[in-house]
């Protein structure tokens, strides 16, 4: 497999967390968004939008490439079934993607790249605008996950919400969000910093990290 990723990323975060977990091996590739790597012909032909990440697969010397954080993380629980992020219940499953979408769709999308782009072209204060939203966000989240948190965000296993729970407080505290304002998810993300798997697919172990 190949991932074509950023190292900053929420959305390549996401996938590099899911697949450090279930111990799968896969070739780096890194895309720059600062300089529009994703913009390119070559990127377009894998991902038409010009998002990160795209997961390369060969099933059988079929190559495809897969794009969406989620559609991605479907496909490795799906094939690789062995290691699960998912609990389960039908009813567990439910509430741990409820979890991961509110990230997902409920708070991530806010601070985009192209998102903070256009808003700068506005004359918008672009990170004043997405800490409103993410600190919003992050209360909801918060308060979602307490009936039902442990050691992590949906029990004592980590999970698909979790993977989607860190790179939202990386991103939190790039854009100034108030992330120590909410003490449940910041314990959970201790306890999830101290996972090897964890610490292999932070940003700042990749490849293309910059200081």
């Amino acid at each position: 497999m190949k991932l074509f990723n950023y190292w900053r990323s929420s959305s390549s975060y996401r996938v590099r967390l899911a697949l450090h977990f279930k111990g799968l091996p896969f070739e780096y590739v890194p895309v720059s968004l600062i300089t529009g790597e994703q913009h390119a012909i070559g990127h377009r032909m894998k991902s038409p939008a010009g998002y990160v990440p795209v997961l390369e697969v060969d099933e059988g010397g079929a190559v495809a490439h897969l794009s969406q954080s989620v559609a991605i993380f479907e496909y490795l629980e799906e094939r690789y079934p062995e290691k699960p992020l998912l609990p389960k219940s039908p009813v567990a499953r439910g509430q741990v993607r409820a979890l991961a979408e509110l990230v997902n769709s409920g708070i991530q999308p806010f601070h985009n790249l192209s998102t903070l782009n256009h808003l700068k072209s506005l004359g918008v204060d672009e990170k004043k605008w997405a800490a409103h939203f993410i600190d919003s966000g992050l209360a909801a989240l918060e308060k979602q996950a307490a009936p039902t948190a442990g050691a992590f965000l949906f029990g004592d296993t980590f999970t698909w919400a979790d993977c989607c729970l860190l790179p939202q407080l990386f991103g939190a505290r790039r854009f100034g969000g108030n992330v120590d304002a909410f003490p449940l998810l910041t314990r959970i993300e201790t306890k999830c910093l101290e996972q090897p798997f964890v610490k292999a697919a932070r940003p700042d172990a990749q490849p293309d990290a910059q200081v």
